[in-house]
């Protein structure tokens, strides 16, 4: 058996790669999708967190001030 013969896959080839590289292309994506969704999330995170920061800020200034 050599390397053409591999590929041909018995002359199923156009049924077998493809289906080969959208299995690989959601496997890949099942762990991309989850680690950029946790980024996104995080820097939501930190946005809402200084805003409430900054918001604290200012009411405490106001409550100071006579």
């Amino acid at each position: 058996m050599n390397f053409a013969d591999f590929f041909a896959m018995g002359g199923y080839a156009w049924y077998v790669w493809p289906s080969w590289l959208l299995t690989a292309f959601i496997l890949l994506w099942n762990v991309i999708a989850p680690q950029r969704k946790h980024r996104q999330l995080l820097q939501q995170l930190r946005t809402q967190t200084k805003r409430e920061h900054l918001k604290r800020a200012r009411q405490s200034n106001r409550s100071q001030s006579p």
